[in-house]
């Protein structure tokens, strides 16, 4: 037995600051371990007592009669150290620190925290500032929450591990009160030791699981959580997620446009998209989703049917559905048919989407027939059935016909519980019937239940450490910039550089047609802003553009430049910004998007983090909503946007084989020609750390 396993499934128990006073939070624990059943040893720990609820209690670690399984600690901070040091040498194999005042506190809390984990050794923490864990499986309550109070908690197959004590015992509560069940849930806390990737990366192989819910507040180890996310893919057990934290006012400033378009809770966004998980908008969905994803049934596309006895229900619920992306189809011509007989009305009436039962009235044979014959209409994924304020006297019929018509199809069937009858969502859910009281809530889980194919994990590129080798710390200039990419792959503008005005006029000459001017600085990102950039020059004007911007730019107090840059102008593309930027939590990011100018004011962009695949990319560009520029827009011609996902896996090569030197990166714009003719890189920008 691992130590997780035996912090989850412990055969002895040691409770250390036990209370002989059940009213007590240090009373708790014991209580609860037998309110619950534990058969396993309890071992209360108390030298001021010589038993506690009938049991024997110790004076102290070294007296038990044994090393236990799992220990909970009740102490504080200040005696909680010597207690985990002394369980740690007697052989425990995991205990939990439910004491505050550590890391979350301040710098001391935080030395005090490292301490404890010092004090462990070899011994897992979980912890400390937790609520502790429930395992309704095996009725094994290692908590001190009141939520425990509640009794006669149903055990079920969805677990959580929450980064939150309180959010532990709110879900406990909620669910009991909605009839659903929970395998087991873990508050980690503050994660000293054991941290929510290890929690998972064990649920996921646990029999009893088939879903699992997740609060986070961040992640220690991104590595860890993405390991467990993609072992869960495999095995068909969903993760559903509700990350809090969605505010960008704390994120650092950063050099290029990428670094201020890719927000720290965008990046997360696309972890859970890249990795499988389901992410919860709302609190409420962090309960709804798993509770319907534990049923076991998946939407094979993305179509419901809506049976109502209620016009008003019907037809909120069909509006928070197409919110979410649910296609919502009239029946097709067979099954209204089929339903028109059945409930002796004209086609015309019946042949929509809600249908409505209601002047058939809530009899049990016609409810059965009406959803059996949507369920089998190849028309829909998933039926959601409204029940309305008739089905309040007879709640057994409705639940009877749902269950009825639910084993003989496979697909998804929802129920909506219109008026206000917490009792009916309780006796729906305890019967195996997903129940929701909000349209919200149903919209939601159909999103959610939508089937997924997870693609498999890229490679990632191997760092050359050679690669930057010679380049200094900070900004590259452009021709630096785009030298690199170029390397990789990526096309860029045919360009000269020239050291002075008069170098730039036998460049322009060379390259002739129509041309852009820029200045060439290592010190300026943004050349457009103090005028480092002048568009549509012939030749011949060239180098007195290059007078006039040396005079602007020192107007400007900006520092001396390089030189200059003089480049092909493109025209006849879509310009789009390609980026990479390294998010100080979860890693390198590789950023899609509108580009040009106005790429900060429109903001849409797409996201993934290294490593990607060619799916990845090509997804990328589906998210974006100028993906209907690149496809063609009002008779535009259709942009090559092979060459771009070929551009956009070239640059995520050069990041990943750039290593951890390379802090940002931005090619914006970048042209994307019409069909055929590929992309060019017309600007690009580099930053790099220290070697």
């Amino acid at each position: 037995m691992n130590a997780i396993s035996a912090l989850l499934r412990p055969r002895s128990i040691a409770v250390i600051g036990a209370s002989a006073d059940a009213g007590k939070m240090t009373g708790r624990p014991v209580s609860y371990l037998q309110k619950y059943g534990f058969g396993g040893e309890i071992w209360p720990v108390n030298p001021r007592a010589e038993s506690i609820a009938g049991l024997a209690c110790f004076p102290d670690v070294a007296a038990l009669p044994g090393a236990p399984d799992a220990a909970i600690v009740l102490l504080g901070p200040e005696r909680a150290e010597g207690a985990v040091r002394e369980l740690s040498r007697r052989g425990c194999q995991a205990a939990i620190v439910l004491a505050s005042g550590y890391g979350e506190a301040n710098e001391e809390g935080a030395r005090r925290q490292q301490a404890l984990k010092e004090a462990a050794g070899t011994m897992r923490l979980l912890g400390p500032n937790t609520i502790g864990l429930v395992n309704l499986t095996d009725r094994i309550m290692l908590s001190a929450t009141g939520a425990l109070e509640v009794g006669n908690l149903p055990a079920g197959r969805i677990s959580v591990v929450s980064q939150s004590g309180g959010i532990l015992g709110s879900l406990l509560s909620r669910a009991a009160d909605r009839g659903i069940g929970f395998a087991k849930l873990v508050s980690t806390g503050n994660e000293a030791d054991l941290d929510s990737g290890d929690l998972i990366e064990h649920l996921v192989e646990d029999d009893a699981t088939d879903v699992i819910a997740v609060y986070m507040e961040g992640l220690r180890r991104p590595d860890v959580f993405q390991r467990a996310a993609r072992r869960a893919a495999e095995l068909g057990k969903p993760i559903v997620v509700y990350k809090v934290g969605r505010s960008d006012s704390g994120a650092r400033a950063a050099t290029s446009h990428t670094g201020a378009l890719a927000g720290a809770d965008r990046v997360y966004d696309a972890l859970f998209r890249q990795n499988g998980v389901i992410r919860a908008e709302t609190f409420t969905d962090l309960l709804d989703i798993p509770a319907a994803l534990a049923a076991g049934r998946r939407m094979a596309g993305d179509r419901a049917a809506i049976l109502t006895s209620t016009g008003g229900a019907g037809t909120l619920l069909a509006d928070n559905c197409g919110l979410a992306g649910i296609e919502m189809p009239v029946p097709d011509a067979p099954t209204t048919e089929r339903l028109a007989t059945l409930l002796n009305e004209d086609q015309a009436s019946i042949g929509r989407n809600p249908v409505d039962v209601t002047l058939a009235g809530l009899r049990p044979d016609l409810f059965r027939g009406a959803i059996t014959a949507l369920l089998e209409s190849p028309s829909y994924d998933a039926v959601v059935v409204v029940i309305g304020s008739s089905a309040l006297a007879t709640p057994d019929i409705v639940a009877g016909a749902i269950l009825d018509c639910q084993a003989g199809s496979e697909k998804p069937i929802l129920a909506y519980v219109s008026p206000h009858a917490p009792h009916l969502v309780r006796l729906l859910n305890g019967k195996g019937i997903p129940a929701f009281a909000t349209p919200e809530s149903c919209a939601s889980v159909l999103r959610a239940l939508r089937s997924r194919k997870l693609p498999p994990a890229p490679a990632p590129t191997r760092p050359d450490p050679t690669l930057l080798s010679s380049l200094p710390a900070g900004n590259l200039n452009e021709a630096e910039s785009k030298a690199l990419f170029a390397r990789f792959g990526v096309p860029v503008t045919r360009e000269e550089t020239a050291a002075d005005a008069q170098a730039a006029g036998a460049a322009a000459q060379r390259l002739g047609g129509e041309l852009v001017l820029k200045v060439l600085s290592r010190a300026i990102a943004h050349k457009s802003d103090i005028g480092g950039v002048r568009v549509g020059l012939t030749p011949e004007e060239v180098p007195a553009a290059c007078t006039s911007m040396l005079e602007a730019l020192r107007a400007a107090g900006a520092a001396e430049p390089e030189g200059f840059l003089v480049q092909e102008r493109v025209r006849g593309g879509v310009e789009m910004i390609l980026g990479f930027h390294r998010d100080p939590q979860l890693g390198p990011v590789i950023l899609l998007g509108a580009g040009g100018v106005a790429a900060e004011l429109f903001q849409d962009t797409a996201l993934r983090l290294l490593p990607i695949s060619r799916a990845d990319a090509e997804s990328m560009v589906d998210e974006l909503k100028a993906a209907r520029l690149l496809r063609g827009w009002r008779g535009a011609p259709e942009a090559d946007i092979p060459a771009l996902v070929d551009a956009v896996m070239a640059f995520a090569t050069m990041a990943g084989a750039a290593g951890e030197r390379l802090l940002e990166a931005e090619i914006n714009p970048l042209f994307v020609l019409p069909a055929g003719q590929g992309v060019r890189a017309a600007d690009g920008l580099v930053v790099l750390g220290r070697a």
